[in-house]
């Protein structure tokens, strides 16, 4: 057995360490953001671009903190496939009202065709959001829960 890859073995490592990130390769995740209403509106990443590493959701929410979503026409998050970003999810501001618990799939939150906002995105591609149309006013943060799985490219 090769002791640099303990305890995996002559497979190759399941977890690393990629650009100061670690990383769980096949290993179901969630992660719960706090993104300020600057930040949304300027454009935010949720998971960094790592090389060797293809992201893939596995759900997706959103809540809006300290008052409803004003002015924008929606708040979304955005992946790459195929070299092209892919609105991942797509939730109208009608739906970010303060405090409601907001999922993919569900009224206003729409999500890409035949389950496609669910398989695996391009390598070394970051997960980010921003809003759609003018800039959001009125909420103080957006959470954005994001269930995810990291895949080896």
């Amino acid at each position: 057995m090769d002791s640099r890859l303990y305890p995996q073995g002559a497979q190759a490592p399941k977890s690393r360490t990629i650009s100061n990130v670690f990383v769980d390769f096949g290993v179901a995740k969630f992660q719960r953001t706090r993104v300020t209403l600057a930040q949304l509106n300027a454009g935010f990443t949720l998971l960094p671009a790592l090389p060797g590493v293809r992201w893939r959701m596995t759900d997706m929410a959103m809540i809006a903190i300290g008052g409803a979503a004003t002015a924008g026409t929606s708040a979304n998050i955005i992946g790459t496939r195929s070299a092209a970003a892919v609105q991942l999810l797509v939730t109208a501001i009608a739906a970010l009202t303060r405090s409601a618990l907001v999922r993919a799939g569900a009224t206003n939150a729409v999500i890409l065709a035949d389950g496609a906002s669910f398989t695996a995105l391009d390598a070394n591609t970051a997960i980010t959001t921003i809003t759609v149309g003018s800039a959001m006013t009125t909420m103080t943060h957006l959470d954005i829960l994001l269930g995810y799985v990291a895949d080896q490219a």
